[in-house]
């Protein structure tokens, strides 16, 4: 049995929606954000020493970061359906795209994110950087998903699962409004019974809503 450390409003998002798309056993332990701070509570430190979700737990093994749980997942349930043969042309943009997700996309997202709960207004450099930054990373996005449902060979994988949290943490901020293509590929994405079955639950267990 798998048990994931889910933990609201978190990256661990990408791995509630994969686990109902494998349509595997597996079990939730939540945890809750501090409704101050916004921080990760002490009991995820218990779980893992970084206290960060998601983790996992499989044969008797704990494991973290998001895209090696999603890239782990895949590789052990459903190497077939969800990437690509490993000698196709398509998995090397398979992996990239995952990687994109948490590295390239991530660093401007977070960084407006923060410079916003710090009060950092009117800072000449972080405002030209993430300004200029974001639209160029999602110009390129949007150019990449025009007229696909999916990143990869127009069919569901693990690249599309890490994109989903970078995706919603857009649309809060209605930031998808000048990308109509990005706009349309997550809409596709939201269709997906296995995505709106994992926001049910997210929505199920966050306290905070």
């Amino acid at each position: 049995m798998i048990r994931l450390h889910h933990l609201n409003q978190s990256r661990s998002l990408r791995t509630l929606w994969l686990l109902e798309e494998l349509g595997i056993a597996y079990e939730i332990t939540s945890h809750q954000r501090d409704a101050k701070t916004h921080l990760a509570p002490d009991s995820l430190k218990a779980v893992h020493p970084l206290g960060k979700s998601p983790v996992i737990e499989m044969d008797g093994q704990l494991y973290s970061e998001s895209g090696a749980i999603t890239e782990l997942l895949i590789e052990r349930f459903a190497p077939e359906r969800l990437r690509p043969a490993i000698d196709s042309s398509d998995y090397g943009y398979y992996l990239q795209w995952i990687h994109f997700a948490e590295s390239s996309l991530m660093l401007p997202l977070l960084l407006e994110l923060f410079t916003k709960k710090a009060g950092v207004a009117d800072n000449e450099f972080l405002d030209g950087y993430i300004g200029a930054e974001k639209h160029r990373l999602l110009s390129y996005l949007n150019d990449e998903v025009e007229g696909k449902s999916f990143i990869v060979g127009n069919r569901l994988s693990g690249a599309d699962f890490m994109l989903s949290f970078d995706l919603i943490m857009l649309a809060k901020r209605e930031a998808l409004e000048d990308y109509p293509h990005i706009k349309q590929y997550a809409l596709q994405l939201t269709s997906l019974d296995s995505y709106q079955r994992s926001m049910r639950l997210e929505a199920n267990y966050d306290q905070s809503i």
